[in-house]
């Protein structure tokens, strides 16, 4: 199987024999367009599962206001984030099973009517029902592109649309909210969830298109429904306990504690059932990969950090700063623009290089010390203090965000490239869970003592976050006990953070450096789909690293 599929025009060549070895330089520049043309509607598509969550964010008070339900609001994402979590897994099987641009398309199509539905609810019981349809097509946009942009970028050439990926997430972190707001104002909150139509419209289009992969020769095997019922209740259980510890339920709760319960053994019969399957959901055998294991460690801590601190810093800045709501991801530019940027170079580097490994270790000891920097922060800090510490933060992401799921996918055969990449998406997703609960109930916890201490609990004995008008509200020796207590807060958060960072520190010491598939320009002969010759199955450059 080739490490570059077919994309775009897919022509067939001639065979191997019908090359002439002085045949123009000039051939695979149509290759290059045509990963381009893909590459773009790939990147749509990314935009498109990544803007979601941040424009209905900015609209849910109007959606409330309107449908009522205040009580099941939580309900509105978490549906949404247990239907992406669990279903993450099986899309990327059914991709290597069935075929991956099939399965991709499908997933979009079943997001957009998720998203029909949400627009045309009539009540929180009908939205929450219809976004955990949307969020379960979610579940295999961000999977179909990474593994559909492994089938045709080999590792070695990936390093060149690091930055275009990371300029994607950013786009959709800093316009997400702007976006949601004005669409929220203008046309309405059904229309937060409309937008995704005119997009995912272009992404299905230019899939169907321009991507042309091989045909899968379908597989015999059953699907796994055992294991990915146990893997679903599993993941249900965990991300119900980061959502509502804390929260709905005090930590030592019986529900909590009987969820706890429910996701370990789901998880522990989910690992039985995998040595036994045909077709597992996620072969255990990935994980026999050095690699692999450890990039899925790092991934796990990224999203624990990553996601904390893009909650936490709009917050301090808005409740200690000063800084207006309304432009909430514009004050995460410093981090945004540091991490495209460096991602950007790490993947020229990489590709030029085919040198990795500095990568994750750098990102890591930067990630730890950007996270230490803002856990200084006090009510004295100034936004130009704040906004290099956030740049730190956000040059250790860029070095780990793209690298992580490079290594990964370069770690596996071909043919488990939807299982690793879900895998890895998966890790990184509850990461991000976990890191907002603890961090989270950390930060609240700190807010409400703090509070309590200087006689002003009183004012937050409902939320330890205050939005900008109620701390207006709020006396002058009241709003600065608070603000005092959000920045003691945010530092016992982010200290947790930093310490967290060091075990992705510690697991990318022993990343190997194992050559990454594909070539530079010292192999221009490697042979590929658009030349027409198969490329051997790479099965020693994914096993060199594995410890067995």
């Amino acid at each position: 199987m080739s490490d570059l599929k077919k994309a775009a025009d897919g022509k067939p060549g001639g065979s191997a024999a019908e090359k002439t070895a002085d045949e123009p330089p000039a051939a695979p520049e149509p290759r290059q367009r045509s990963v381009r043309v893909v590459m773009l509607a790939l990147m749509i598509t990314m935009l498109l599962a990544m803007l979601d969550n941040l424009i209905v964010g900015t609209a849910m008070p109007t959606i409330v206001g309107d449908l009522g339900g205040l009580e099941h609001l939580s309900w509105v994402v978490t549906a949404y984030t247990l239907a992406t979590a669990a279903s993450t897994p099986i899309w990327g099987k059914l991709g290597d099973m069935y075929g991956r641009k099939g399965i991709f398309l499908t997933s979009i199509v079943l997001f957009l009517i998720g998203s029909v539905l949400s627009g045309m609810a009539q009540d929180m019981g009908q939205l929450i029902g219809f976004r955990a349809i949307q969020g379960l097509g979610a579940g295999g946009l961000m999977v179909g592109v990474m593994a559909i942009i492994g089938d045709l970028v080999p590792p070695r050439e990936r390093g060149k649309y690091q930055g275009l990926m990371a300029g994607v997430m950013a786009i959709a972190m800093i316009g997400g909210p702007l976006v949601g707001g004005t669409i929220t104002d203008h046309l309405g909150w059904r229309w937060s969830f409309y937008i995704n139509l005119p997009l995912g419209a272009v992404a299905l289009a230019m899939v169907t298109a321009v991507l042309h992969l091989p045909n899968k020769k379908r597989t015999k095997a059953k699907v796994d429904y055992l294991g990915a019922g146990l893997l679903t209740v599993g993941i249900t259980a965990i991300v119900l306990v980061t959502t509502w510890g804390g929260s709905e339920y005090a930590w030592d709760s019986a529900v909590i504690m009987e969820l706890i319960a429910i996701g370990v053994v789901s998880l522990v019969g989910f690992l039985f059932v995998e040595t036994k399957a045909a077709e597992p959901i996620i072969p255990l055998h990935i994980f026999r990969n050095l690699n692999f294991t450890l990039m899925s460690v790092v991934g796990f801590m990224s999203g624990f950090v990553m996601f904390g601190a893009v909650l936490f810093l709009p917050l301090f800045q808005q409740s200690v700063q000063g800084a207006s709501a309304t432009n909430s991801g514009l004050l995460l530019l410093p981090m945004l623009l540091s991490m495209m940027v460096v991602s950007l170079i790490a993947g020229r580097v990489t590709t030029s290089s085919g040198k990795y490994k500095i990568f994750p270790i750098i990102g890591s000891i930067l990630m730890v010390a950007g996270l230490f920097l803002l856990s200084q922060m006090d009510t004295g800090t100034t936004r130009l203090t704040s906004g290099i510490y956030m740049s730190v933060l956000g040059a250790g992401m860029g070095f780990l965000m793209q690298i992580t799921m490079l290594v990964a996918q370069n770690s596996v055969e071909l043919k488990d490239m939807g299982v690793a990449s879900s895998a890895t998406t998966l890790f990184r997703t509850l990461g991000s869970s976990f890191g907002v609960a603890i961090m989270g109930a950390l930060f609240t916890g700190r807010v409400q003592d703090e509070m309590a201490a200087r006689g002003g609990g009183a004012a937050t004995s409902k939320s330890a976050q205050l939005d900008a008008a109620s701390l207006a509200k709020l006396p002058d020796a009241v709003r600065e006990a608070y603000q005092f207590a959000v920045s003691s807060g945010t530092h016992i958060a982010f200290l947790v953070g930093a310490s967290v960072g060091v075990i992705a520190l510690v697991a990318a010491v022993f990343v190997k450096e194992v050559p990454l598939r594909g070539a530079g320009p010292e192999a221009k002969a490697e042979p590929t789909a658009e030349s027409g010759v198969e490329a051997p199955e790479p099965v020693a450059d994914a096993k060199q690293s594995e410890n067995v």
